[in-house]
């Protein structure tokens, strides 16, 4: 009788798992991983969450968008790299596409955007004819702009009025050499890192100051590492939703279409975010006790020009978007 049972138990198992090996692969939903570095309450986390959210009601069973931030999928450079690799779906890279593609770096040229209704238009007449093209022959597929937003330096040594205040600061720059390149232009002293390394860097010593927009000071805490704030709007850097190309491609079309239409939709969100935090942030900031001041900019564009024409020689084809990008501003 115990034998009978036990064997009906087996059979019965079997069965079951038979089933359940049957019907697995059709329950299966997609995990979209989307990695960046930026810490809880920043705008990339915001837009992240977001898009997410907007993605995931839409695609329902089909996939499922999941965000890991500060970093716990990588750094900047990491992320790009699994990107190609396909171990990673999704990043929002912003400085760094400088390292890949050389025509990125005119984000990295001083006081080029002046405000987000000119990222529209260059957007529109130079990311997508020509950065995301160029960024697909790389392996990388944009899928949609975002913000990073306007950068403006902190450090502990001196308030920077004029590019020569900068002089022998030790400063933490992102990974992209003509954001290097610009704060030698200066007189600083940059060196890159990786963003989770900054705030221990600034509380060591290791580095005397960092520049970024508000929503990455406030959210990495910088601010109580750091005793100036110098605005200076130095540089207006998009983010950019991106997709490793082969992996993107292996997506189910209609998965795909959803992904790249919510993230298109999602800028008007993040741009509306961004200006609303950049008012709210530097309140907070001040509040911190940090010391704040406002650079003469007028210097800093006058000592800009050099860099300019270096990026304009070296990068083959970038001088006719520079051309076009300033023109779209006036």
């Amino acid at each position: 009788m115990t034998h009978r049972y036990s064997r009906r138990m087996l059979v019965a198992g079997l069965g079951a798992f038979v089933l359940a090996l049957g019907t697995g692969p059709a329950l299966a939903q997609i995990e979209i991983k989307l990695g960046h570095v930026g810490e809880p309450g920043s705008l990339f986390a915001k837009s992240s969450e977001e898009f997410a959210r907007r993605a995931n009601a839409k695609l329902g069973d089909k996939a499922k968008v999941v965000v890991y931030g500060s970093s716990q999928l990588g750094g900047d450079k990491e992320l790009l790299q699994k990107l190609k690799l396909g171990t990673v779906d999704l990043a929002v890279p912003s400085t760094v596409m400088s390292s890949e593609v050389d025509l990125f770096g005119i984000f990295e040229l001083p006081y080029l955007v002046k405000d987000r209704e000119h990222m529209k238009r260059i957007e529109k007449d130079v990311v997508w004819p020509s950065l995301a093209s160029a960024a697909e022959q790389k392996g990388l597929k944009i899928v949609a702009v975002w913000e990073n937003g306007y950068r403006h330096i902190t450090n502990n040594k001196r308030p920077i009025n004029v590019p020569d205040d900068l002089k022998g600061i030790k400063l933490r720059t992102p990974e992209g050499k003509w954001r290097v390149k610009m704060f030698q232009a200066y007189g600083a002293n940059p060196s890159p890192m990786k963003f989770s390394e900054v705030f221990t860097a600034l509380q060591t010593g290791v580095m005397d100051g960092q520049e970024n927009p508000f929503t990455q000071i406030y959210s990495a805490k910088f601010q109580e590492v750091q005793k100036y704030l110098s605005l200076t709007g130095h540089v207006y850097t998009p983010a950019y939703l991106t997709a490793g190309a082969n992996k993107w491609a292996t997506l189910p079309a209609d998965v795909r279409k959803t992904l790249e239409d919510t993230a298109r939709e999602t800028q008007a969100y993040v741009y509306e975010t961004a200006a609303k935090d950049e008012e709210d942030l530097l309140g907070k900031l001040k509040a911190g006790g940090i010391a704040v001041n406002t650079a003469n900019k007028d210097a800093f564009i006058a000592a800009s020009k050099a860099v300019y024409d270096e990026f304009g020689q070296d990068v083959k084809g970038a001088q006719p978007l520079i051309d076009r990008a300033i023109a779209l501003g006036k």
